[in-house]
């Protein structure tokens, strides 16, 4: 019999490195979801602010992070000082910690495949939401003092997680959300760009090993081995055994003509992906997206695009000078925080 969604399969206490240093508590959970083939365990981690707990419960940030790889060795909740990930996931734990200094629960999930057997299904929009609300619940089982009202806030990647878990009408106690550049518009034009060698081609080849190796964990009919050179093999080998920086190394020694086969046909790998954006989406709750206005890799121009396929009735829209793609969490820490007040 298949456990039923946010069932808390075990929880210890936390404290590695990936424990945020302000909670009074910090605990490692493994809970039950649904991936993109059916019931699956995610593992994450649950931070306890040391406020005491108001009427109803600690209000709660639910975190879905970026891009840190595909592979078990990039998973948040087991990240290190000296781990392949930390320069993103140390970075991240910095803004994450003053949620907990602010008196809010901090939930991040690893997503579907980090911690476990399974493979990563990069840039699932539905899987992300579903680990995201299933560890809300699981959070609850291991401490009840926890609310059941949430924020999504994710960056990234977990940008595209936070607009996939506002698009479900009845979201079990989701309040808002706050995409922070949020990645998924124009997913599927990445390999095309590439192959015709466009502008932004060079840049764009850092993500293709996660989305390669992410889509052929959703979609069987996508072959990544079947569509690269021999030369640029290289990029599934190191983001199955490594995680994004060592994959960016990688990709700066390739040029967009060293990437796919002649005779490559990217039609599996590009449909998918299609199903995979977020232009368009309803949003049921209230949103706050943010975007840094020197991010080349999020660019303004994707995110205004994406913003004027939304609700104008749900939609806040902040930019800021001067912050690049991983700063503009640090830089809209307090615009946030304010508009998540506001909602509890």
């Amino acid at each position: 019999m298949t456990d039923p969604r946010g069932t808390l399969l075990h929880v210890e206490p936390l404290t590695t490195d990936a424990a945020l240093p302000s909670a009074a508590t910090n605990l490692l959970v493994r809970y039950a979801s649904v991936g993109v083939r059916g019931p699956i365990v995610v593992t994450g981690t649950v931070s306890l602010p040391a406020t005491t707990p108001p009427d109803g419960g600690w209000p709660v940030v639910n975190w879905a992070h970026g891009t840190v790889g595909t592979a078990n060795v990039c998973a948040p909740s087991s990240n290190t000082r000296d781990g392949l990930a930390d320069e993103y996931v140390g970075l991240m734990d910095r803004t994450l910690d003053r949620w907990v200094a602010a008196g809010y629960v901090v939930l991040k999930t690893d997503y579907e495949g980090f911690g476990t057997d399974d493979d990563h299904p990069y840039m699932h929009g539905d899987s992300a939401a579903n680990c995201l609300e299933d560890l809300v619940v699981a959070a609850r089982a291991a401490d009840p003092r926890i609310g059941e009202r949430w924020v999504a806030v994710g960056h990234s990647q977990g940008g595209q997680a936070t607009l996939f878990a506002a698009s479900r009408k009845g979201s079990p106690g989701l309040v808002g959300a706050v995409p922070i550049a949020p990645g998924g518009t124009g997913l599927s034009l990445l390999a095309p760009v590439i192959k015709e060698a466009r502008p932004g081609s060079a840049g764009a080849i850092r993500f293709l090993p996660p989305l390669l190796v992410g889509a052929a964990a959703a979609d069987p009919s996508v072959d990544p081995d079947a569509l690269l050179t021999e030369k640029a093999h290289v990029l599934l080998d190191v983001i199955r055994t490594a995680c994004l920086p060592q994959a960016t190394l990688v990709a700066e020694t390739l040029r967009p003509e060293d990437i796919f086969r002649p005779d490559a046909d990217l039609g599996p790998l590009t449909a998918y992906l299609l199903t995979q954006e977020v232009t368009g989406l309803p949003v049921h709750v209230p949103m706050l997206i943010v975007q840094g206005l020197d991010d080349d890799l999020v660019t303004p121009a994707a995110t205004d695009y994406l913003v004027s396929t939304l609700p104008t009735d749900k939609v806040t829209y902040k930019s800021y000078e001067g912050a690049d793609h991983r700063h503009a969490v640090a830089v809209s820490f307090d615009d946030v925080l304010a508009f998540v007040k506001g909602l509890f």
